[in-house]
């Protein structure tokens, strides 16, 4: 029975989004989809202790789930044409996609779904790791730190907007794509920051959302193959993802890129992020994401935080600043500006930030300030904006490192 048991939990994790995918086509109702794969899953753990696991799992769940929700559906059309007076049958199917043919995955259709712009951006997010990646709700909410019931109710809302919305279960159109494939990158990248650096809690990575944001940006990739800016996003989280070893010392202090070994670095997500890159630099002009994904290989590739190409890694941010102007991208480029020109200029760029008003309660704006007055020998002002740093942080590993640094500069803090 493990064994079955194993086999049942790797399909969860291997087959969830197609097997979803493939019977909200046929259903045309995310709600009963659902509950259609879910009982099939169960199916299995009894089917597969008896019978024995199939050869193709993923297509055995499908058929299961499938004829579960052709049921669901023909039960309900039953019950519903015998109680004419009871109740009045309501237009929720969604209309088939003009070409279905031209739909390279299923499970596509179910990414564009939950990435919807009439969706909230955190609806998004959420039903994406409910319904993509099969997260169940109460880690779902752990993740956003909200009740159970909180999340429950929002992942029902988003769903019922859905079908009232009609929102298509299709990619969008040519005219609709490029807009729509960058709500669903911004999505996953927003995944992973959630969980490369918890707002709260005492850890400072949440290995559960990285991973399940990298399995989608790897999916993304082979689902949309020509989409550069899909080979930018997948880059940038391999980079990133290749010192999650290194981010923390034993103890749980966060440690700075200056500080990190880079020897315990993955060489071999370094290597393919590059490969990604490259490729993806020299098919066309660069999006947001294939940029940030050159800065952080510059940032894996240097050999140490002293002989990293910070005067290329300016130039990427100037690049990225002209396409997409935003004042966290700009304060970004002022940590590179430290280390090419040092940190005076780099002090009026971030003073300038301050002045603007968009950062303000952006905990990374005065911890930023403050290593530039630190580097300025300007200790009593740095002492003062690391505080304001901490005042806007509840992770304990961040909270840590800010008191630490304090501390160095104030002893007896």
């Amino acid at each position: 029975m493990a064994d079955v048991e194993r086999a049942v939990a790797d399909a969860h994790r291997r087959e969830w989004a197609y097997v979803l995918a493939a019977t909200v086509r046929v259903s045309r109702d995310v709600d009963a989809a659902e509950e259609a794969v879910q009982d099939a899953y169960v199916q299995a753990l009894r089917t597969w202790a008896r019978d024995g696991v199939p050869d193709r799992p993923g297509a055995w769940l499908t058929t299961v789930a499938r004829r579960n929700a052709l049921n669901s559906a023909r039960s309900r059309r039953t019950f519903e044409s015998k109680l004419p007076l009871l109740m009045e049958a309501e237009e929720t199917e969604m209309p088939e996609p003009a070409d279905p043919d031209t739909i390279p995955d299923d499970r596509l259709r179910l990414i564009f779904t939950c990435c919807h712009p009439a969706l909230a951006q955190e609806a998004q997010i959420a039903l994406t790791l409910r319904l993509v990646c099969g997260v169940a709700t109460p880690d779902i909410a752990q993740a956003f730190l909200v009740a159970e019931a909180t999340m429950a109710a929002r992942l029902t809302r988003a769903k019922k907007k859905i079908t009232a919305a009609r929102i298509r279960y299709a990619v969008p159109s040519a005219a609709e794509r490029p807009e729509r494939v960058d709500a669903v990158l911004t999505v996953i990248h927003l995944l992973y920051s959630a969980g490369h650096t918890a707002h709260s809690g005492a850890d400072l990575v949440r290995d559960e959302l990285t991973a399940r944001a990298l399995d989608l940006a790897r999916m993304l990739r082979r689902l949309l193959p020509d989409e550069r800016e899909a080979a930018g996003l997948l880059a940038l989280l391999l980079a990133h993802h290749a010192r999650r070893a290194t981010r923390t010392d034993p103890d749980g202090r966060l440690l700075r890129l200056e500080e990190q070994d880079r020897t315990a670095w993955d060489r071999e997500l370094i290597a393919e992020a590059d490969r990604l890159v490259v490729a993806a630099l020299t098919a066309g002009p660069p999006g947001r994401f294939t940029l940030q994904a050159a800065i952080a290989a510059l940032h894996a590739q240097a050999p140490s935080y002293a002989d990293t190409d910070w005067a290329q890694i300016r130039v990427l941010y100037d690049e990225m600043l002209r396409i997409w102007p935003s004042p966290v991208v700009a304060l970004n480029r002022a940590v590179a500006v430290s280390m090419a020109d040092g940190p005076e200029p780099a002090l009026a760029e971030v003073e300038r930030l301050e002045r603007d008003g968009r950062l303000a309660g952006y905990r990374y704006l005065p911890a930023t300030k403050a290593d530039l007055l630190h580097r300025l020998g300007r200790d009593a002002e740095a002492v003062v904006a690391y505080r304001a740093a901490l005042t806007l942080t509840d992770n304990s590993a961040e909270q840590k490192f800010l008191i630490g640094r304090v501390e160095s500069m104030q002893p007896g803090y």
